[in-house]
């Protein structure tokens, strides 16, 4: 948590920074690309975190939970957005410079996730002392078509905070991966 507390206050500083009109002010676009990656990072530790509870692969924990989907929370939406401004698109950075073209359909995608991950964190600051069944994938009971590995839910619903934990990491990952494959590039 107090990781997450100085990278937001490290992250307002950096923004800041770049408001101000002084050259000497101004964070290089090299220290940009170094906090986005430390940002991404933190997301991807955050993510996996909350997944190897849900998979057995981690003890759950009701504190740890709540603090890796308070640090989605806090890197995802408008901060997201804030993390990928022009000129530092392109290489030597994993951000494509396509960004700027598709900027709506990147902040949608920024957004969404934002949304999803706020949910995920309130319902986190009521976690349970264990994983209950209404946390999981499978407490949902509105369900549509199937394929081979089972029902799958429903993609209509509006209110993100209907929906478990569990499905909500998922489609967190989903959005993740979507953005990723359209706007990020290899690092050679």
């Amino acid at each position: 948590m107090k990781f997450g507390i100085a990278f937001g206050a490290v992250v307002l500083a950096l923004a800041g920074s770049l408001s101000l009109s002084s050259p000497q002010a101004v964070a290089s676009s090299d220290e940009i690309v170094a906090a986005r990656q430390a940002s991404m990072k933190a997301m991807a530790a955050a993510a996996k975190t909350i997944a190897e509870m849900f998979g057995g692969k981690r003890a759950y924990d009701a504190a740890s939970f709540k603090a890796a989907a308070e640090a989605l929370s806090a890197r995802t939406g408008p901060a997201l957005m804030a993390e990928f401004p022009a000129g530092t698109l392109g290489a030597p950075s994993g951000a494509k410079a396509e960004i700027d073209q598709a900027r709506p359909e990147f902040e949608a995608l920024a957004s969404h996730i934002g949304e999803l991950a706020d949910a995920l964190a309130a319902k986190a600051e009521t976690a349970p002392a264990r994983i209950t069944g209404d946390m999981r994938m499978g407490a949902m009971t509105s369900m549509d078509g199937g394929s081979l590995l089972g029902k799958r839910l429903k993609t209509t619903q509006a209110d993100p905070a209907g929906l478990p934990a569990e499905h909500l990491l998922h489609l967190i990952l989903q959005d993740c991966s979507s953005c990723h494959s359209k706007f990020r590039q290899k690092v050679k």
